[in-house]
Formats: structure tokens, C-alpha cells, sequence
């Protein structure tokens, strides 16, 4: 035992650096995409996760932007715990068929008006359980979705440029 805690001791730290994203173009990414939002909605954007049967590589990026280094929420952007608060659902892994009837629920709770997110590539085609037994096949084979995020998975930054391009091109689309 007292080998094994002197190796350790010795030993250099296991964690990985952190991300090398500019922390200026991040806030601003986030404030645009508040701004986006509040000139849309009147209101900050609320988001609803749910995942339709993916490995929980996305789920872990999406759960990034709450954490001390992105943290949505300094910018009015929350996640929220019932579709029947949310504006965007962001949809993750290919939907199975136990999770096709939840999904078509949660889309009926949200209230109008609605946004659908596929993210990442099991989402958007059904990615590598594309064909399995078990899955109908990527989100939009059950629900409108308004868009697709590619990635395995899509980084936090990539998250926040997709939000982005959805709030402003709903923006464009009001002001026709």
C-alpha cells in the first residue's frame, strides 16, 4: 500500500487541460444567442434535453454548456425539466422503438412556438444503429425537426452556433 501511494504521489496529474476555446467568442456567441432569443420570443430560450435512446456521448456536451466553463446560464439561457416550459427541444440518439411514443408526447406538450434539434449523427440518420431492429431511425422519421447538429458528438461551441442559426433564421423568417 505504501508503494502504491508514493507511485502516485509521483505521478503527473491525469486531467485534461481545458478546452482552447477563446473565452471572448464564447460570450459573445452567447450573448447573440440571447439577444436572438429575446428579440424572437421576448424571453430567454428554455431547453428541453431528450434523449431517444443514444450511447450518452451527446448528452455529456450538452450537459457541458451548464457547467463553471461555458455556463448558459449567466446568459439567461436554462434548461428546463418539463417540455411544457421549453421552446427548443434538443433531441439526441437515434430513436428507438420503446422511446417513439415518449417523443411524439414530449413534442405535444411543448407549446407552439416550437423548435426541434437533432443532435449529432445518430440523430440526424440514425448513425452507426442506423438499421438495428431496435430503432425507427434518426429524429425526424417521428417528429418535425427545424435542425441538424452533425457530430459523434458535437461539441459544446458547435451546440451554441447551431441554437444561433435556428433563433436567427426563426427571426428572418417572422420579419418576412
Amino acid at each position: 500500500m505504501r508503494k502504491l501511494l508514493f507511485k502516485n504521489l509521483l505521478r503527473r496529474s491525469l486531467t485534461e487541460p481545458r478546452p482552447p476555446t477563446d473565452d471572448a467568442m464564447l460570450a459573445e456567441l452567447a450573448e447573440r444567442l440571447e439577444a436572438s432569443a429575446r428579440r424572437v420570443l421576448g424571453r430567454s430560450l428554455s431547453i428541453r434535453e431528450v434523449d431517444a435512446g443514444s450511447c450518452n456521448g451527446c448528452e455529456l456536451e450538452i450537459h457541458a454548456l451548464n457547467n463553471v466553463y461555458y455556463d448558459l446560464e449567466r446568459f439567461g439561457l436554462r434548461f428546463v425539466a418539463s417540455p411544457r416550459h421549453a421552446d427548443v427541444l434538443l433531441v439526441t440518439g437515434p430513436v428507438t422503438k420503446n422511446m417513439r411514443e415518449a417523443l411524439e408526447r414530449t413534442y405535444n406538450a411543448t407549446p407552439d412556438p416550437k423548435w426541434v434539434v437533432a443532435v449529432g449523427d445518430c440523430a440526424v440518420d440514425g448513425g452507426l444503429f442506423a438499421g438495428s431492429y431496435a430503432c425507427v431511425g434518426g429524429v425526424s422519421q417521428v417528429i418535425p425537426v427545424d435542425l441538424h447538429i452533425r457530430g459523434c458528438p458535437p461539441s459544446p461551441v458547435a451546440l451554441l452556433q447551431g441554437l444561433i442559426a435556428l433563433v436567427e433564421s426563426k427571426q428572418v423568417a417572422g420579419a418576412e
